[in-house]
């Protein structure tokens, strides 16, 4: 079975044609890294996991863009697992869809070795493809890995819950099997929804202290009693704890912005992080 894009045309541009050149303008344009991820990629593997965000291209495209130059200048990965949150509500809560994912640059293969361990290993983890159904946080992910590697392999995990223990059993269950698996977790998220550049920054910047330390669980605690609007608090709870259990030391920020960065209007924003954990 194949999941179909069901963001192609909206979030990004629908065809090869059109969605090449976006693509090479997120890397170059002057909120992006201004390079392109070209020549063979590094092979230091510093890189545990990464945050990246899942709006439309033409506002958080760039931001992503830092942390895929960085992912290919570190490594190409053996195994890769991108992790969404549920905007849906449908579906299973620790969701693993084993289809292959098609983009308008191609086929992305589900890893048949990594899936099917996770969602033996890990008391929570599903096979469903409900959750992935309308879902766009994982799906916009796909044409930048596509960009910088051509074809690769991945499982996608629909995540529906803040509850910590949740996260953690899937993060630890991620470093476990990574003993004998060379696994790279990716973060897809946005930051602080709908308040002025100003808000979101500081509420921003008070979140990401507690991934500054490796504190999954203070991280989540304080999205969630401040009622944060981080969509991706799961995502990335899980890949602070799996990189830190894998001997991460570090969260850095890459890029941070916001929708008016682009639009001009900074009363009312969405918020964009690119950062790595190593």
């Amino acid at each position: 079975m194949t999941r179909m894009p069901v963001v192609a045309g909206r979030f990004y541009e629908g065809t090869e044609e059109t969605l090449m050149p976006r693509l090479k303008e997120s890397f170059l344009k002057n909120l992006g890294p201004g390079r392109l991820p070209e020549g063979p990629p590094g092979d230091s593997d510093q890189i545990k996991a990464l945050v990246a965000p899942h709006a439309g291209y033409v506002y958080s495209g760039m931001t992503a863009a830092h942390s895929y130059i960085r992912l290919f200048e570190d490594q190409v990965p053996e195994h890769l697992v991108v992790l969404g949150p549920n905007h849906t509500g449908v579906g299973k809560t620790v969701a693993i869809c084993e289809d292959d994912w098609k983009t308008p640059l191609g086929i992305v293969s589900y890893d048949t070795e990594l899936g099917p361990a996770i969602i033996k290993e890990d008391k929570y983890a599903e096979s469903d493809c409900i959750a992935h159904s309308s879902e766009h946080s994982i799906e916009v992910q796909l044409p930048f890995l596509q960009y910088i590697y051509g074809g690769l392999s991945f499982v996608p995990i629909c995540l529906g819950t803040r509850r910590y223990d949740i996260c953690e059993s899937l993060g630890l269950t991620l470093a476990k099997l990574a003993e004998d698996m060379n696994i790279t977790v990716i973060a897809s998220s946005d930051f602080t929804h709908f308040e002025s550049a100003e808000s979101a920054k500081k509420k921003d910047n008070q979140a990401m202290e507690y991934l500054e330390f490796l504190d999954a669980e203070g991280f989540l605690e304080f999205i969630n009693s401040h009622k944060v609007s981080v969509c991706g608090a799961a995502p990335i709870t899980v890949a602070t704890v799996f990189a830190k259990e894998m001997g991460a030391t570090r969260f850095n920020l890459l890029k941070y912005t916001n929708s008016g960065d682009v639009t001009g209007n900074k009363n009312d924003v969405v918020a964009y992080v690119a950062a790595e954990y190593i």
